[in-house]
This record gives C-alpha cells, structure tokens and sequence, in this order.
C-alpha cells in the first residue's frame, strides 16, 4: 500500500513542493536572523574596536581618520573589510546553521549577514556623498551625522538604532550642528550655505576656513572621540 501510494505522481510532486516550501522558508528565516546578526556586530564593532580603541590597531585608526575630515572615499581597506566580513559569514555562521538546524538554515544564516554587511556598507556611503531621498534615508543621516559632529560616543547603529536604544547610546537631537569646514557637499548650495530643504535637520556653524592648528585639534579631538569644535 505505501509503496503503490509513493510511486503516485501526484503525491510525490506534493511532496516535493512541501519539500521547496521548506527549504525556501528555512532560507528566509535565516538570512533574516542573519541580518540581524550584522546589525548587533555593527553596533559592537563601531563602539568597541573602532571608537573605544581610541586609534589602536588598523580597524580602530582607519575609522577614526574618516571622523577628522568625516568624508566618504572607496581605499584598498573596504576590500580588506568585505573580505573578512564575507569570511566570517563562510566560516563561522554557515557551519553553524549547518550542525544546528541544516544546510538551508546555514545558508541563509551566512547570505542574511553578508546582505546585512553590504546594506550598511551602501548607506553608510551614501549618507556621506548623496542627500536623503525619503524618511528611512533622512533618518540615517541625522542619525549618523549626529554621531560624527555631536557625539561621537552616540549612535553607534547605522543602519538601524534598535542596539542604541537597547544598550543607552541613542541620541536624537533637535538639531545637528555641523562646522561648515566639514559640511557635506550635498548638504550646500553654490553660494556655501545651507540649502533650504536641509534647515529642519542641520545648522552650520563656525567657519569654513581652517589650518594647521585646528586641522591638529580636529585630529586630536576625532582619535578622542569628541565631537569637533565649531
């Protein structure tokens, strides 16, 4: 009986999409735990090894030196970061959704981190060379921006503030203030000033001018991590 039941056609191809429904839905549930998992790394990574470090070691400095000038250019170390962030996902998670649930789980686990990574990788960038183009975009901005000239202690999250909140490091001002030598270049028009469309979310203060003196102290204050003068 059950073998004449197996060799039915029909039941076999609904086995076999139950089978696909399985796999697929396995996949999406770990490469959205993968995901998530990228967020909790991010946010350990960028408060403790690159901001509490205070400059020791590459990961710490290379960061910290984006802070003194708070611009955004690709350089060889993003692709010493996607490699590592890539072989984490491979050598670590994969394995382990592969022993502990299966290798659909392990797969999933592994593509929702490196998704995760690259997601942050994109906005992050962006934040620093393109205007908010809707509410989650404007958001980061505020976000992350107050982070580099507020307080740099704060708002660790880039992609998301749910590990800030849980952790005591969410900040959201009124306003954020950004030295005008440091204002990002979407963020003006051609006269130098802030456009209009930007005033709810940023002021500029101080000069545009600097020097040696304050290009030391800007240093200084960035591997600190203290919010620059204005």
């Amino acid at each position: 009986m059950t073998g004449s039941l197996l060799s039915d056609p029909s039941i076999l191809a609904g086995l076999s999409i139950l089978d696909v429904r399985s796999v697929v839905a396995t996949v999406v549930i770990a490469g959205a735990a993968g995901a998530v998992l990228w967020t909790f790394a991010e946010y350990l990574l960028h408060r403790f090894a690159m901001h509490e470090l205070k400059g020791r070691g590459m990961m710490s400095r290379e960061h910290l030196e984006h802070h003194v000038l708070s611009s955004w250019s690709f350089s060889a170390t993003h692709l010493l970061s996607w490699t590592g962030m890539l072989l984490v996902g491979a050598v670590a998670w994969l394995p382990l959704g592969w022993l502990v649930v299966g290798p659909a789980a392990g797969v999933g686990l592994a593509v929702g981190w490196a998704v995760g990574y690259f997601v942050y990788e994109y906005q992050h960038a962006a934040a620093h060379l393109r205007p908010p183009s809707g509410r989650y975009s404007r958001w980061l901005r505020r976000h992350h921006f107050h982070h580099h000239f507020g307080h740099p202690m704060a708002n660790h999250g880039v992609s998301t503030l749910v590990w800030d909140k849980v952790f005591g490091t969410f900040e959201r001002p009124e306003v954020v203030r950004v030295p005008r030598r440091l204002v990002l270049p979407w963020m003006t028009g051609t006269d130098g000033e802030l456009l209009e469309e930007f005033t709810e979310d940023y002021v500029l203060v101080g000069s545009a001018d600097s020097d040696a003196r304050l290009a030391g102290i800007d240093r200084a204050r960035a591997f600190a991590s203290i919010a620059p003068v204005d």
